[in-house]
């Protein structure tokens, strides 16, 4: 345990360097307080996925790519030592940065241009009540590569190392139509 603090502290400080490097934009509500997501506009690389609303998202289509504030989140993660309380605060976090999601994309210069949300996570359980759809990446090389960045987290979140294969990598999307109707935005711009 301790020498997992330690790691996460280390962590914490050269986390801002990662943002900076990584070209991330931590969006925040209307009382200036931070979400869980940080944010960056993207070209899609992957094979064309076709969403349930009938979203076509094709080879170097923008979409704005979303990453979980992982050391903020393993902060809190760290106090719970219940796994169902662990998914509850993960779950009530990302739900409740949603909206604030949903006003950025509809604020951001190249909203005509942006077609859906897109995350990659080995975290997809209960992602479908928050409107987003799985896909699993086409390429194992990729997934391997991805799988292999998300090891650390793993690591100092806690879980035992033979859960981590059960754990599969996945492409979450988010469709802009979708977001703006679960969470507040109409779809003409404002």
């Amino acid at each position: 345990m301790a020498i997992r603090l330690t790691l996460l502290w280390l962590w914490k400080l050269i986390d801002p360097l990662f943002y900076y490097c990584s070209r991330l934009y931590c969006i925040k509500d209307e009382e200036n307080k931070r979400s869980i997501f940080r944010v960056r506009v993207t070209k899609y690389k992957g094979a064309e996925v076709v969403l349930s609303d009938g979203t076509i998202i094709g080879r170097n289509d923008l979409l704005l790519k979303i990453h979980l504030h992982n050391v903020s989140l393993l902060s809190e993660y760290t106090k719970i030592k219940n796994d169902i309380k662990r998914s509850r605060m993960m779950y009530r976090l990302v739900h409740e940065s949603m909206p604030t999601l949903s006003k950025y994309l509809k604020k951001h210069p190249k909203e005509d241009k942006i077609k859906a949300i897109i995350g990659i996570t080995t975290l997809n359980r209960g992602v479908h009540t928050l409107g987003f759809e799985c896909f699993k990446p086409k390429s194992i090389w990729y997934r391997r590569f991805k799988q292999l960045g998300q090891l650390p987290i793993f690591i100092l979140s806690g879980t035992p190392l033979k859960y981590f294969q059960k754990h599969q990598l996945t492409y979450l999307f988010l469709s802009k139509e979708i977001l703006y109707q679960k969470y507040g935005q109409n779809s003409s711009r404002n």
